[in-house]
């Protein structure tokens, strides 16, 4: 223990928050990192170009071609990365021989990320891939006026909540199951409500199988648009909102995937007063749904200040979402998970008990006084006293092992 971490502990304390009492929450949070970071979304099925609104851009040398490389590269990721975590999958990194569809996927499909999960003490979460697939060309899926095409990703929606149950019943923690669709249209649609009650009907038939949840959690996820979706999104906020709340599914927020002016952490006070629980995908938009690595902004203080403010560290699934092919894409993941971490840490280093006392009584000033003296606390020796007890390296001092691992794995694939 540096005398630095001390000089914090005392600091803090004179704010009435205990240093170790919040080092020992963070330990207990779990974030759900992102498979598809490491290879730019490509997944194991060679399915071709991304489709579905979606672009990973850059060609940064190193992407990961198949499971073993993939697994290597998150294992190098999580050895700078604090605490132990979960790996969020998409249906398209099956690990199989089988030669099935999507709508035939099953858990054995996925046996070798279990294992791999166990090894390592991770959880898995899933998310059924409902793009970039000839069946889903026209980006119209779940909410299509062909029936045969609702009909296989109704079933491909079905496997998947059964692979993510089996998630969970093997590894002992639950599992979160994520629907996201592409629907959409890229001009002005002469009928918005056909596509909405087409897609309602085949969520009813997607959930109307009661697994079990205590290690399944179902999810769904809005989206404002998507390129070549510009006019009309059919799974909007609105519309998912409302679902989740009339058939107890959580309502997942992607802070990527809404107006420039929306802040999602605006929405979690309010979505977790009516549900028990709430799922994020943490992104960085730039002017729109661009999946930039995730830095240490204010909106992600503020992401953060609210799950804990809320006291919802148990309550919220906090995952990580962006694909970004121009840098090292394992740095990508060290730097998204670190600022997650650090987010919360600062949080949980707020005395948000005496704040809100301020605004009660109306004592804007001390308020304000309070909330900008705060960041210049020294948060630093918290977080590295963090990383060092979990044994993983501090400050900018992992960078030296990614660009090794850089030169001596990713650079000869």
């Amino acid at each position: 223990m540096s005398n630095y971490y001390e000089y914090a502990k005392e600091l803090y304390a004179g704010q009435g928050i205990d240093t170790e009492e919040a080092l020992k929450k963070l330990s207990n949070v779990k974030i759900s990192m992102h498979c598809w970071q490491g290879d730019d979304v490509t997944g194991f099925e060679n399915a071709g170009e991304l489709s579905g609104g979606i672009a990973a851009t850059g060609n940064h040398p190193g992407k990961a071609r198949n499971f073993e490389e993939l697994t290597a590269d998150l294992d190098e990721a999580f050895r700078m990365i604090p605490g132990c975590h979960k790996v969020n999958l998409h249906a398209s990194y099956a690990v199989t021989h089988r030669g099935v569809d999507r709508d035939a996927l099953s858990p054995e499909d996925f046996k070798a990320w279990v294992d791999y999960a166990k090894e390592r003490g991770l959880g898995l979460d899933f998310n059924p891939t409902l793009f970039s697939h000839p069946k889903a060309a026209d980006s119209l899926t779940l909410s299509s006026p062909d029936p045969a095409i609702r009909r296989f990703w109704i079933d491909h929606c079905k496997c998947s909540r059964k692979i993510a149950e089996s998630f969970g019943k093997e590894l002992g923690q639950p599992a979160l199951d994520n629907i996201w669709i592409p629907d959409g249209y890229k001009e002005v649609p002469a009928d918005r409500l056909g596509p909405r009650m087409r897609l309602k009907e085949s969520l009813d038939e997607i959930f109307s199988e009661k697994l079990d949840g205590s290690v399944l959690y179902d999810s769904v996820e809005s989206k404002v648009f998507g390129l070549g979706l510009e006019a009309y999104t059919v799974g909007s906020h609105e519309f998912y909102m409302n679902y989740a709340a009339k058939n107890g599914v959580l309502c997942l927020l992607d802070n990527g995937h809404y107006h420039p002016t929306e802040m999602v952490s605006d929405k979690i006070p309010s979505l977790l007063l009516f549900s028990e629980k709430l799922a994020l995908h943490v992104t960085r938009p730039m002017r729109w749904d661009s999946d930039h690595v995730v830095r240490l902004d204010d909106e992600l203080r503020e992401i953060a200040n609210e799950i804990v403010r809320c006291g919802a560290l148990d309550r919220v699934f906090i995952g990580l979402d962006y694909f970004d092919a121009s840098l090292n894409r394992v740095a990508a993941w060290v730097i998204g998970m670190r600022n997650m971490q650090k987010a919360l840490l600062s949080a949980l280093l707020t005395p948000h008990a005496k704040i809100k006392a301020f605004q009660d009584e109306g004592d804007v000033t001390s308020l304000l006084a309070l909330q900008e003296e705060l960041k210049t606390y020294p948060m630093a020796a918290v977080w590295d006293e963090f990383c060092a007890r979990n044994n993983v390296p501090l400050r900018e001092n992992w960078l030296a092992d990614v660009q090794k691992y850089e030169k001596d794995v990713l650079l000869k694939r």
